[in-house]
């Protein structure tokens, strides 16, 4: 948060991280919240993002104490580039370079949306004028399968 300390300030963190990388890295100023606009946080909110920092910061530290060897720091393998996020309801460290392969750069979206084949069953609960017949398409893997799993999903 840009208010969370009157010296610690986003301005501040820019200049220490543009000079202590010595050319080696460059970083910019990027405010998330103008990005988002999402209003004001929730305590769960705030939770999650602590405990994704805390984590994130976890494995920034086992990564550098892995790739630091006779004063220097070799982080040139593909897992020492990685985003957090949520995976399968479990927060997981993904490389960019897989995350690269799954991506569409253009529409900035993943490739595959899980989601998009739910969009005919979702305009028929809202009650719009679509036929059985059109959702009906594919196989109704949901309604035919026997058994529940957390793995496959529900």
């Amino acid at each position: 948060n840009e208010k969370c300390h009157e010296h610690y300030t986003t301005e501040f963190l820019y200049n220490l991280y543009s000079s202590e990388g010595k050319g080696i890295f460059d970083c910019r100023i990027n405010v998330l919240g103008h990005l988002q606009q999402g209003g004001a946080p929730t305590p769960f909110d705030r939770n999650y993002g602590t405990k994704l920092g805390v984590k994130a910061v976890l494995w920034m530290s086992e990564k550098l104490q892995q790739v630091y060897s006779k004063g220097r720091v070799f982080a040139n393998s593909g897992d020492t580039a990685c985003v957090i996020g949520l995976r399968k309801k479990v927060v997981a460290f993904s490389p960019v370079t897989e995350l690269k392969k799954v991506t569409d750069f253009e529409h900035r979206l993943p490739q595959e949306q899980w989601w998009l084949n739910l969009r005919l069953m979702l305009k028929m609960l809202a009650n719009y004028q679509i036929s059985l017949t059109e959702y009906i398409s594919g196989q109704m893997e949901h309604v035919t399968r026997r058994t529940l799993s957390i793995e496959k999903g529900f």
